[in-house]
């Protein structure tokens, strides 16, 4: 292993800071600082800095707008991406066909979208995230996924490759894909023409759905775990007596229990055993294992 003697990004400093604190861009708010806080400003800079990272032997993760991460409270020794520069953010639409930059906020796209009178990814309403992270997690709900209009997706590995995924090779399940690549840059969305208007009263129904059964005013990374195969895992929790349960500042929500809230002087690691403790208890009750949803770094 390569030891640093020195700086690993000399000529680079504009984008990496250090021992940059991590709690200011998660949902949670908790959790330590990231060794190296890295920005890009282009394709080449993200590139350039990965490779230093290689080169160093400096692990890397990509945080998006941190809605389902879950950051230790020691932090992350090795270098976070952020890919929130204009880069990273640009939008393009051609007719029904949407290219968005992996930055894009969802909610945003979705708004200019529906205004746009383009139809397909309402399913995303009251959803945070950008469009990287919800590919990732192919985000969605009871309403549909992201996938289902995904026509390609340009990423890049983590020796700096770039190249594309077409439609007939991406493979978008529930809450997975077979992305591999470490890096999305952008992805091509295929709508659907539609009148604003019905756009929008069928979006604001979906927000207005998740505004009355999911607690989204507090601190929280959105579902803790993943529903099991015709199961939901809120139910189980919820039958396990759960809902409530405190560990520290960390607390089951009493409005949808597949959620942990993060009261103020919460710590990682009050989630992390609250977690541990719910998964327990649901297997004692039901023997299911509850799979995660949230990323726990690292």
């Amino acid at each position: 292993m390569r030891i640093a003697t020195s700086n690993p990004f000399v000529g680079l400093e504009a984008i990496v800071q250090e021992n940059h604190r991590l709690a200011d861009h998660t949902w949670y708010r908790i959790g330590g600082p990231a060794r190296y806080f890295i920005q890009p400003q282009s394709v080449e800079q993200l590139q350039e800095a990965v490779r230093r990272c290689n080169e160093f032997e400096i692990s890397t993760y990509i945080l998006g707008l941190g809605a389902n991460i879950l950051v230790p409270d020691e932090g992350i020794n090795g270098a976070v991406f952020v890919l929130q520069e204009e880069a990273f953010r640009k939008i393009r639409i051609d007719k029904n066909i949407l290219l968005a930059g992996a930055g894009v906020d969802m909610q945003k796209l979705l708004l200019r979208c529906v205004r746009s009178g383009l139809a397909g990814i309402e399913c995303l309403a009251g959803i945070p995230g950008t469009i990287g992270g919800g590919l990732r997690m192919n985000a969605g709900g009871k309403y549909g996924d992201i996938g289902s209009v995904v026509s390609s997706v340009t990423v890049m590995d983590q020796s700096g490759e770039v190249y594309d995924y077409t439609k007939d090779e991406l493979v978008f399940d529930y809450r997975s894909t077979n992305i591999t690549a470490k890096f999305i840059l952008s992805a091509s969305l295929e709508l659907e023409e539609e009148d604003p208007e019905e756009l929008m009263r069928r979006t604001k129904e979906i927000w207005m759905f998740k505004r009355n059964t999911q607690p989204l005013s507090t601190k929280s990374c959105g579902c803790i775990f993943k529903n099991p195969r015709g199961l939901s895992a809120g139910a189980l929790i919820d039958q396990a007596g759960l809902k409530g349960m405190r560990v520290g500042g960390a607390e089951v929500s009493s409005k949808h229990a597949n959620f942990v809230i993060a009261h103020g002087g919460a710590s990682a690691a009050d989630v992390l055993k609250l977690i541990k403790l719910v998964r327990e208890k649901v297997y004692d009750k039901s023997q299911i294992v509850l799979e995660n949803e949230v990323i726990i770094w690292p």
